[in-house]
C-alpha cells in the first residue's frame, strides 16, 4: 500500500536534508551515525538526483534563491517542504518495482506537481523499520523561482508567480494522495485509499512514541538474566492506545450515549459531545483528546452507528424463543444425529496390522482391526466383482480414467467460478461507476475550463472511481454497458450451472477414491496371501 506524508521544515540548514538522505542517521535520535573514526557513514544504496538547481549544489541554489527574493530570512519562516511516497513491501516482488523505477517515479510527480521548485529526490530501498519498502523522498525549496501555469490544486494567483511560496494546505494534500493512487493504479501496485480516514489515526509523534518506549522494555528485557521473566509488560502501549482499547470496551456493550459515557467514566474518561463532535478525556491528562485524533471508529457518526446495533442485538437475545413440542424435538434430534453419523457402508481401506502392532497398538486395537479386515475384505471383493474386472490391470486402467474425468470436472468448475467473479467484478464497476452519473454529469454542464477543473477537484474521488471503471470497460473491450440485473441474472445462472458441475464433481471424486481403495485393498489382500497360506499349512 503506498503511502503519501508531508514535513514542513523551519531548518535554514538546507545541506541537512541531503546529509540525512545520503548518511546513515539513528532512527530514534536523528542524529548521523559515526564509524570509529568520528566520520559519517553513508548509507549503502540509494538514488539521488536534483532539479531546477542549475549544476549547483541544492543547498547553495537554495540560498541564492533566497537571497534574489528576499524571501526564507526570518526564523518562523518554512524553509523547506518534505513529501514521501512509500510503496508496499510486496511491490518488489509482486510487481517488480525497483529502486531505479521508483527514482523514476518520484522525479515524474516532483516535475508534474512542483514545478518552478528547486528539488531534490532521493530514493531509498528499505524502511528506517527494515519492512523492506521502497520510498522516495522529494525536498523542496518553499520558494518558487519559476513562473507555472494554475494547478489543480492552487486556489490563488500568488500560487503561480516566481517568488512566491508553496502551500500545503488541505485541499492539495487530498490532490496529492489522490494522484499517488492513480499513479500506483497506472504502474499496477498496491495501494490502499488515502482519501479517507482510518480507524486508528496513527501520528509521527505517535508512532515514534511507541517505537522507543518498545525498544526501551526491549533493552529492559534483553537484560535480565537467562531464564527470568520480566515484570513489566513486554509490548509498550501509547496514552492515545490504551485509550482506543478503553473506549473500544465500552462500546462493545453500550446502547446509549449515555450508557456510554457511564461505563468511560467507571475508567476515569470522560467523554464530551460538542457541536457534533466527541472528545475524550483521559484520567492523566488536563486536555481532552477529539475523536479525529484517535480514529474514524471514535467519532460521533460510527460511535451512535455502534449504539444502535448494540441494542438490535440486545433485543434480538431478549425475543422469546419458541419451544417446539417434545414430538418435534426429539424428531430433530433423530434426524441431526442420523445427519452427523458417519456413513457405515462406504467401503474403508484395510488396516496393515503389522505396522500398526509395531507402532505400539494393543490387543484389543489388533482384535477390531482383524474383524474390520474381515468386513472390509468382502466388501472390496464384490466391488471388484460388480465392476466386473477380471484382471488388475483394468482396474489400474479404470483409476486412470476415472482420474482423468474428475481433472476434466475439476476444469470445468474452475472455468464456470472464474466466470463469475469476472461477472462479479464487471458488477461492481458497473455500479461504481453508475453511482457517479450525478457528478459526471454536472462536469458537462460547467462553461469554462476554471470551472471544469475546480469541479474535478472538488469531485476528485468520484472522478478517479469513474476514470477507473473507464480503464476497466477499455481493457475488457466493452463498448456498451450491461444493466446490474442483466448481470445478476447471469451470475445467477452460473452460479446453477456451478452446483451442477459441482455435484458431477463430487461423484467423479468418490469414484476415484472408491477405486483407489479397491486397488489398495486388493494389494494388501495380495500381499498377505502368502503369509496366511504358510500359516494354513502349518495348521495342518
Amino acid at each position: 500500500m503506498a503511502t503519501f506524508k508531508h514535513i514542513s521544515s523551519k531548518n535554514a540548514d538546507y545541506g541537512a536534508a541531503e546529509q540525512y538522505l545520503t548518511f546513515e542517521h539513528d532512527e530514534f535520535t536523528m542524529r548521523p551515525t559515526l564509524d570509529e573514526n568520528g566520520r559519517l557513514v553513508p548509507r549503502e544504496d540509494y538514488r539521488i538526483a536534483t532539479l531546477n538547481c542549475g549544476g549547483e549544489d541544492f543547498a547553495v541554489a537554495c540560498m541564492r534563491s533566497n537571497l534574489r527574493y528576499g524571501k526564507n530570512q526570518k526564523r518562523e519562516d518554512v524553509k523547506s517542504h518534505h513529501y514521501i511516497i512509500s510503496f508496499d513491501p510486496r511491490d518488489g516482488t509482486d510487481n517488480g518495482l525497483t529502486v531505479d523505477r521508483a527514482q523514476q517515479l518520484g522525479e515524474g510527480f516532483c516535475k508534474e506537481h512542483f514545478p518552478g521548485h528547486q528539488a531534490i529526490v532521493c530514493t531509498h530501498p528499505d524502511g528506517h523499520n527494515h519492512s523492506g519498502n521502497i520510498h522516495v523522498h522529494i525536498v523542496i525549496n518553499s520558494l518558487r523561482i519559476e513562473e507555472v501555469p494554475l494547478l489543480p490544486y492552487m486556489d490563488r494567483p500568488a500560487d503561480t508567480r516566481a517568488g512566491c511560496k508553496h502551500r500545503c494546505t488541505d485541499a492539495a494534500m487530498e490532490y496529492f494522495k489522490a494522484e499517488v493512487m492513480e499513479m500506483c493504479h497506472r504502474e499496477n501496485l498496491y495501494q490502499i485509499d488515502l482519501l479517507h480516514g482510518s480507524k486508528n489515526r496513527v501520528t509521527e509523534r505517535e508512532y515514534w512514541a511507541q517505537r522507543k518506549g518498545q525498544a526501551k522494555l526491549d533493552k529492559q528485557a534483553a537484560a535480565l538474566p537467562a531464564g527470568e521473566q520480566p515484570t513489566k509488560p513486554t509490548k509498550f502501549e501509547t496514552d492515545k492506545e490504551k485509550l482506543r482499547q478503553t473506549i473500544r470496551a465500552a462500546l462493545s456493550s453500550a446502547v446509549s450515549f449515555d450508557d456510554f459515557a457511564g461505563k468511560l467514566l467507571q475508567q476515569g474518561v470522560t467523554v464530551k459531545e460538542s457541536r457534533g463532535r466527541l472528545s475524550y478525556l483521559a484520567p492523566e491528562h488536563t486536555k481532552p483528546i477529539t475523536a479525529r485524533k484517535l480514529g474514524d471508529d471514535f467519532d460521533r457518526a460510527a460511535v451512535f452507528a455502534v449504539f444502535e446495533q448494540n441494542a438490535a442485538r440486545a433485543v434480538e437475545k431478549t425475543a422469546a424463543i419458541p419451544e417446539y413440542p417434545r414430538s418435534i424435538r426429539e424428531r430433530l434430534q433423530s434426524a441431526k444425529a442420523a445427519q452427523n453419523a458417519p456413513k457405515q457402508d462406504s467401503l474403508q481401506r484395510m488396516v496393515d496390522r503389522e505396522a500398526k502392532r509395531a507402532e505400539g497398538k494393543g490387543a484389543g486395537y489388533d482384535r477390531w482391526a482383524a474383524v474390520h479386515n474381515l468386513k472390509q475384505m468382502a466388501a472390496t471383493v464384490s466391488a471388484y466383482e460388480q465392476y466386473g474386472f477380471t484382471s488388475p490391470e483394468q482396474l489400474d486402467a479404470a483409476i486412470t480414467a476415472a482420474y482423468a474425468d474428475l481433472q476434466d470436472s475439476t476444469a470445468g468448475l474452475k472455468t464456470v467460478e472464474a466466470a463469475i467473479q469476472g461477472k462479479k467484478e464487471l458488477q461492481g464497476y458497473v455500479l461504481r461507476y453508475a453511482k457517479t452519473k450525478d457528478v459526471r454529469d454536472g462536469l458537462k454542464a460547467q462553461k469554462s475550463d476554471k470551472a471544469k477543473a475546480a469541479y474535478r477537484q472538488q469531485h476528485e474521488s468520484d472522478f478517479i472511481i469513474a476514470d477507473a471503471a473507464m480503464r476497466y470497460f477499455r481493457e475488457h473491450g466493452i463498448k456498451k454497458l450491461p444493466t446490474y440485473k442483466a448481470l445478476q441474472a447471469e451470475i445467477e445462472q452460473l452460479t446453477a450451472q456451478k452446483n451442477a458441475r459441482y455435484n458431477d464433481y463430487r461423484e467423479k471424486k468418490e469414484r476415484v477414491r472408491e477405486l483407489q481403495t479397491v486397488k489398495g485393498n486388493i494389494d494388501q489382500i495380495m500381499r498377505g496371501a502368502p503369509s496366511q497360506q504358510k500359516r494354513h499349512e502349518h495348521d495342518r
